[in-house]
């Protein structure tokens, strides 16, 4: 468990072609601005405190390591669930 209650927050980018990317992370007030502007534009917003601290911990615009694939795929389902889509949905739409 993490000592300090720090505010962080992460925000990741799914194209669907590459693993999601680190776009924006920040710590306490600019944690706040991150997850604000987020709610703002109609992007789901989850609380995971340990895996906002270890994706925090990569460099902007990295993609996420394999290790972390299925930590994130529960919350790419989750948004996923709360739009009623699947990730494919798109993708028939394209077709």
């Amino acid at each position: 468990m993490l000592e300090d209650k720090e505010k962080v927050a992460v925000a990741l980018l799914y194209d669907k072609i590459r693993a999601p990317k680190l776009i924006a992370k920040g710590r306490d007030d600019l944690a706040s601005s991150i997850v604000d502007i987020a709610s703002k534009s109609g992007v789901p917003v989850t609380e995971d405190q340990l895996l906002a601290e270890t994706l925090s911990r990569l460099e902007m615009n990295q993609e996420i390591p394999e290790s972390l694939f299925r930590s994130v795929a529960i919350v790419l389902a989750w948004v996923y669930r709360l739009q009623g889509k699947t990730p494919w949905d798109d993708d028939v739409d394209n077709a």
